[in-house]
């Protein structure tokens, strides 16, 4: 099992980059709508490993974060640097002249998983 045609002539270190960013990304956003349902020490397995696996990456960014957001926001808005580095950053540094031809491949895979499996045929 190779990699998809989407992906293949990207170097392997630019995918796994990615898919770590990804991973992150996701992972802080799945942290701020957990919050919307319990609080941050709920003993609820899943809010706790959320806010174990973002907790060292929310004091990274603690600098940069503005005051006066809602601390539930403050996820969502690292996230949000993911995002950037991942949509324009990354592509701009691989040498692409459009922004975002690189963009997402761990979405792209996990969208052509899905469609394998619910798509039509």
């Amino acid at each position: 099992m190779g990699l998809p045609d989407s992906i293949a002539h990207l170097p392997l270190g630019v995918i796994v980059l990615d898919y770590a960013l990804g991973v992150i990304m996701w992972t802080l956003i799945a942290r701020a709508a957990m919050n919307i349902f319990l609080p941050i020490d709920s003993d609820f397995f899943f809010m706790r490993a959320f806010v174990m696996l973002t907790d060292p990456i929310l004091k990274i960014f603690r600098p940069v974060t503005p005051g006066f957001l809602v601390p539930g926001v403050v996820p969502l808005f690292v996230a949000w640097f993911f995002y950037m580095v991942r949509f324009y950053l990354m592509p701009w540094l691989l040498g692409y002249s459009v922004m975002g031809m690189l963009s997402f491949p761990l979405e792209g895979e996990i969208a052509a998983g899905l469609y394998q499996l619910f798509g039509p045929g």
